[in-house]
């Protein structure tokens, strides 16, 4: 009989020799001994995921395709119904799977088969029919096998062993799965809940459906709650945008007015300084008596000095003539000064300060002390060259002296009377008598005529009290100058308070 090969190792495979002449009785005792693996439908599938995977099933199974692999049956090794004798049983798929000196093995065994059956027919027929005929009996009944098992037969022992084991593991495992689930239908029988029970937990599905169900509102009431509060949160944040506009707006206002500040507060320093050194200058001003540093009078020994200037002349201490005409010039100034300062007009006179060449005109006869006998615009020239006659009457310098004393005299008599009449304020006196008119012309008791013999001593004397008078004048008008200054300051202090 041919050699067949296993359907997992094709390892070949030698026939039972039981099998080698079946009669159609046995080949269907054998054939309906094979269990069938027609599937039974369950009763009712036990959960969801099986009633899923059955209906996945079914309608994979509606729409399937060819299988992508066939199992070899025995149309394909048939031609015209029966096999060719001259073919050996050896499936090309598994001959390249199989090992090639393995294959030419089992090809040249068949031949030496086929060659060593061909005499042994019987009754005038060909061996190889019997021997196809036995080959097809054993393949349909191994086919048969393999259709009622999902092991593709025949198989050697070894692959049987193999296959059992894998069975045995199967079982197990089937075993095992069957116990677990009959324990935990044993539980799930222990569990079932009372009638107690099942109303206590519809008791506790209603509580938690109201609890739910309140739960519900409370969140649809927060959700209100969410969407007012964001609408509050997007006018905040608007809100926040105006207040960042005008926080930026307010420090860009602010820094401007710090800068005008600053410059401001520059300026305030700056005048502030200058407000200063203006008080100092004022204080200094106020300290300076202009008068007593335009008109220095003092003395030099026996002599009378205005500005450095000697005013008077002895025989032993002979003065030039033009320091004594410059002398009497400043001093003539100096009268002119006070008598403006003092506000006070001369009378019957005009006074022409010319330095040197200084003169006296007489305006008004009849205003200055009788006696003088000269007519209205009269010049006396307070000055001199040093020619002097020495005769008994007056020269005309001495004339000049005499109308530089009577002026001197009447801003004197101005200032005692002016300082008599003020209230609270001692009356100043000249401090020296003045005396004029006819045959007067004098001065502390001393006459202030140079002509005439040795006459330059009474002469000097009377011009050094004369130069004392203009400097107690010259005082007076620096103190009145002093008391309007204080005035106006306090006047511009008071306009400053309101």
């Amino acid at each position: 009989m041919a050699t067949l090969h296993c359907q997992k190792c094709r390892t070949p495979l030698k026939v039972d020799a039981s099998l080698q002449d079946l009669n159609p009785a046995s080949f269907k005792i054998l054939a309906d001994a094979a269990p069938a693996l027609e599937p039974h439908a369950p009763d009712a599938p036990r959960s969801a995921a099986a009633i899923e995977r059955k209906s996945q099933y079914d309608e994979v199974s509606q729409t399937a395709g060819p299988p992508m692999h066939k199992r070899d049956g025995p149309e394909g090794r048939r031609s015209s119904g029966r096999m060719n004798p001259d073919m050996s049983y050896i499936d090309v798929t598994a001959s390249l799977m199989a090992p090639e000196g393995q294959v030419e093995i089992i090809q040249t065994s068949l031949k030496s088969k086929k060659l060593s059956n061909k005499p042994a027919a019987a009754d005038g027929h060909d061996g190889t029919e019997a021997l196809s005929q036995q080959m097809e009996t054993v393949t349909r009944l191994f086919e048969i096998l393999s259709a009622r098992s999902d092991i593709d037969h025949p198989i050697c022992s070894e692959c049987t062993e193999l296959v059992l084991d894998g069975l045995q593991k199967r079982q197990a495992a089937v075993v095992r799965e069957r116990d677990a689930y009959v324990d935990f239908l044993k539980q799930a029988q222990q569990d079932v809940p009372t009638e107690e029970e099942v109303a206590k937990t519809i008791r506790e599905l209603a509580q938690t459906r109201e609890r739910e169900k309140q739960a519900l509102e409370e969140l649809e009431a927060l959700e209100a709650e969410k969407a007012r509060m964001e609408d509050e949160i997007a006018a905040l944040d608007a809100e926040a945008d105006d207040l960042d506009d005008e926080e930026e707006a307010f420090w860009r206002n602010r820094n401007a007015f710090t800068a005008e500040l600053t410059a401001f507060q520059q300026e305030r320093d700056s005048l502030q300084s200058q407000l200063a050194r203006d008080t100092k200058l004022l204080e200094s001003l106020q300290r300076t008596n202009v008068y007593n540093d335009t008109f220095v009078v003092g003395h030099d020994g026996v002599f009378g000095t205005i500005n450095g200037l000697r005013l008077g002349r002895l025989a032993d201490h002979p003065v030039d003539w033009p320091e004594i005409n410059a002398a009497l010039g400043q001093a003539l100034l100096l009268l002119v000064v006070v008598s403006e300062k003092l506000g006070y007009k001369m009378k019957g006179y005009t006074l022409h300060p010319i330095g040197s060449t200084s003169k006296l005109i007489l305006a008004d006869p009849d205003a200055v002390p009788t006696g003088t006998g000269k007519s209205r615009n009269t010049v006396h020239e307070l000055y001199s060259s040093g020619n002097l006659p020495f005769g008994l009457g007056l020269s005309s310098f001495d004339n000049a002296m005499y109308a530089f004393l009577d002026c001197l005299r009447q801003v004197g008599e101005y200032v005692e009377h002016s300082t008599a009449s003020q209230a609270g304020s001692e009356q100043r006196k000249m401090p020296y008598e003045i005396q004029t008119g006819k045959d007067a012309g004098r001065i502390g008791g001393v006459r202030i005529s140079l002509s005439g013999v040795a006459k330059e001593e009474q002469w000097t004397k009377a011009c050094k009290y004369l130069l004392t008078c203009c400097k107690f004048l010259l005082a007076h008008a620096s103190h009145v100058a002093n008391e309007a200054d204080a005035k106006g300051v306090t006047d511009l202090e008071r306009r400053r308070g309101r």
